[in-house]
């Protein structure tokens, strides 16, 4: 009675379009009331308790670096230093686009902001260039994606989070299935543009034009070095490393870069702030909905009954990859990530999935709902930037949504696409 209730009001909160941060606390609040599964200060206690976590805190710091970089002119030269090395391949324009995108992910971590940041520039490009506007879109959006599996990563954090598991670890785990899935999307970018004769840019590589352009995007290609070299290095915490961010940011983009000034950086601060504050709603709200659940053992019952249907590891990974695309296509990626995890990282261990493959599996997955529809962001943000619809979009990107799923496939199979680096690090 009490999970009727519980996801009974989600669904319905849902489909009155309420928020899906307002939607899991009222729907929590109507459990705590009409099921009386405890008090209504639990649910005061838990928004706070929820939130009130030191490496939590790397979610808005990375956020705002995100913003700061996004602001300051860094995915023109981002673009411009992927050029230099597949411009001039049939498609170069498509691929260099791929590129630029993987670049942006490893400074953003978000994939809408990579969308919108590289979506404004690349598009209007690519279309200038003779490319037809709704692959020119779908490239763009589909390789947003990547925003949320290149480290930094803030669906990773929140991951390490809620299972307990090491930040730094899922951040290097993240590096090889962020590059394998993008090189992946260059190849289907090749194969399209060469039967529809998309030329490259006739500029032949120079290591004279590559070092110049290296030099205007130098500073925006450390920001995963220093991140990284510095958890890894014992140097600071991701937290810490999120902070680091934002002041490395500020000053690339104020001082080195000047395409930021001090009168529109409040600007910045107040989307960054919006932003944050939207994801940390959803991060309290979603908590409290995931301890109504564990209160109730709903997780146990969830992992009882698919340790039922089959023993073999493979079945149970591709039901769990089935649920967590269904849940993508309908869900935030932050509230995914926290109220699925305890569910269903108790039943990977189970069946000998390494929690930090598992966490990339199930990033991989929710990456996938930023280009499935009916809630796929990074759509929303294509079309707005493109003007096409959302239906004409979501067919464009159905090739590059297929290789995706390709990839994920060999990532549940072979566990040293994320595992490899971990423990060559370690």
């Amino acid at each position: 009675m009490t999970a009727l209730i519980l996801f009974g009001s989600f669904v319905l909160f849902l489909l009155l379009t309420v928020p899906i941060g307002f939607a899991l606390g009222l729907s929590t609040l109507a459990t705590i009331i009409f099921a009386n599964v405890t008090s209504i200060e639990y649910l005061a206690q838990s928004l706070v308790a929820s939130t009130d976590s030191f490496p939590l805190m790397a979610v808005p710091f990375f956020i705002l670096a995100g913003e700061i970089m996004g602001k300051g002119g860094i995915s023109e030269r981002l673009f411009k230093f992927a050029n230099v090395f597949v411009g001039n391949f049939t498609g170069g324009f498509a691929m260099a686009a791929v590129l630029t995108c993987m670049f942006f992910a490893a400074i953003s971590g978000s994939g809408p902001a990579t969308v919108a940041a590289v979506g404004g520039v690349m598009i209007p490009a690519m279309v200038g260039f003779g490319y037809d506007k709704k692959f020119a879109t779908a490239v763009v959006v589909s390789a947003g994606a990547l925003g949320i599996i290149i480290p930094p990563s803030i669906p990773m954090v929140l991951y390490g989070v809620s299972g307990s598991v090491s930040i730094g670890d899922m951040f290097i785990a993240g590096i090889i299935p962020g590059v394998f899935i993008g090189v992946v999307m260059m190849i289907w970018s090749y194969i399209y543009s060469k039967k529809m004769g998309y030329k490259g840019t006739g500029e032949k590589f120079t290591f004279k034009r590559a070092w110049k352009v290296f030099n205007e995007a130098k500073w925006a290609i450390l920001v995963p070095i220093i991140i990284l070299g510095g958890i890894y290095g014992g140097v600071f915490t991701p937290t810490e490393a999120a902070v680091v961010a934002v002041v490395y940011a500020a000053v690339v983009s104020l001082f080195i870069h000047k395409e930021l000034d001090f009168k529109s950086f409040p600007a910045v601060l107040k989307d960054a702030a919006l932003t944050s504050a939207t994801i940390l709603i959803i991060i309290a709200t979603a908590s409290a909905f995931g301890r109504i659940l564990t209160i109730e053992q709903i997780p146990k019952m969830i992992a009882d009954l698919m340790l039922t249907i089959s023993s073999n590891p493979l079945i149970i990974m591709l039901l769990i990859n089935i649920l967590l695309l269904f849940v993508g296509c309908f869900m935030d990626t932050s509230a995914a990530v926290i109220i699925l995890t305890p569910i269903l990282l108790p039943i990977a261990i189970n069946i000998g999935v390494d929690p930090i493959q598992f966490g990339i599996i199930m990033i991989v997955n929710l990456a996938i709902g930023f280009i499935t529809p009916p809630v796929g962001v990074n759509l929303f943000v294509g079309s707005g930037i493109s003007g096409l619809s959302m239906e004409t979009l979501s067919k464009a990107v159905l090739p590059f949504l297929i290789s995706m799923l390709l990839c994920l496939a060999v990532i549940t199979i072979i566990p040293e696409v994320s595992l490899y680096l971990v423990g060559l690090f370690k």
